[in-house]
């Protein structure tokens, strides 16, 4: 009887660790140059350390209508930051208009 709780629990227990993502995390491996213009359909972009369970420092770049995000160099972060702020001026510009 023992063993069966044992064994039911080891496996809900796995079943929530793959579910959720928690045991293995999403790192870039790599960094790879782009063009500046595959930033004009950028939604988001986060910024991944080294000093956590990823390896490099790199910037995880979601862009629309791509499955997978974009590792880029961090050097690339001052012109995110300068765009993204450009981008919203933009948008809220348009806005108005209508």
């Amino acid at each position: 009887m023992d063993l069966k709780v044992i064994f039911i629990v080891v496996c809900l227990s796995s079943v929530a660790i793959i579910s959720s993502d928690a045991g293995i995390p999403k790192c870039c491996i790599r960094t790879r140059e782009i063009h500046p213009k595959r930033f004009m359909k950028m939604e988001r972009w986060e910024r991944q350390y080294s000093t956590g369970a990823c390896d490099i420092d790199a910037l995880v770049v979601y862009i629309k209508g791509l499955r997978t995000p974009l590792c880029v160099h961090p050097k690339w972060e001052r012109r995110l930051k300068k765009l993204l702020s450009a981008m919203k001026t933009m948008r809220q510009n348009n806005l108005g208009k209508y």
